[in-house]
């Protein structure tokens, strides 16, 4: 039990920890808009993250073998949806500089939480990375000797909580930075860097 319990943390922080386009859309996210939505953008990721841990302790090495031939669509999707999200995140934020500037435009409406969390949802479930981590997860534990249901519920369990812990502090991090930067001179270069760091790393991604 305790094993599978270390297994989950470690498996759901070595996914979780390393800071890639979907943490720095998160944090950009939540310093545009609140915590509250920030901690729902939060929690779709981590439902990502556990229910491919899920599948990658349900599936076993079949998964593995019936991901791959997917790989390569799924790496251009995520390319293609993180690029139109560093486009839109870019334009919004200059359209809302000029209309704060001009007092000519009014503030575009936010996204709910329940449409965070949907969002960073899909984008989880499409990163290649997310994919490949827990297909070559599920190979290097197959080999081991079998588990038990119950350990297999306490290993997803673990790497939901430990994915979770760690996007919510990045969704903190979003939320302190956007109390920071009041001023629209400080948000807009906030979107525009994150936008860009978004569309290195989908083009990254591509390489």
């Amino acid at each position: 039990m305790t094993a599978a319990l270390v297994a989950g943390l470690l498996a759901g922080y070595g996914i979780a920890v390393p800071v890639g386009a979907v943490a720095t859309y998160l944090v950009s996210l939540t310093a545009r808009t609140s915590l509250r939505t920030g901690v729902c953008a939060a929690l779709g990721v981590a439902t990502a993250d556990g229910l491919y841990a899920l599948v990658a302790a349900l599936g076993g090495s079949a998964l593995a073998a019936a991901l791959r031939p997917v790989l390569v669509p799924l790496r251009w999707a995520s390319a293609l949806v993180l690029v139109f999200l560093a486009v839109r995140g870019a334009v919004t934020a200059v359209r809302h500089y000029r209309g704060h500037r001009l007092a000519t435009r009014s503030t575009p409406p936010p996204p709910s939480p329940a449409r965070a969390y949907l969002a960073l949802l899909g984008i989880t479930l499409l990163n290649p990375t997310t994919v490949i981590y827990f297909a070559a997860l599920v190979l290097g534990t197959r080999a081991a000797n079998a588990v038990s249901p119950l350990e297999q519920g306490v290993f997803v369990l673990a790497a939901f909580a430990a994915s979770a812990s760690w996007q919510l502090l990045l969704a903190g991090g979003g939320a302190l930075l956007g109390r920071l930067l009041t001023g629209s001179r400080g948000r807009l270069v906030t979107a525009l860097v994150s936008s860009g760091v978004i569309l290195l790393l989908a083009v990254r991604m591509l390489l």
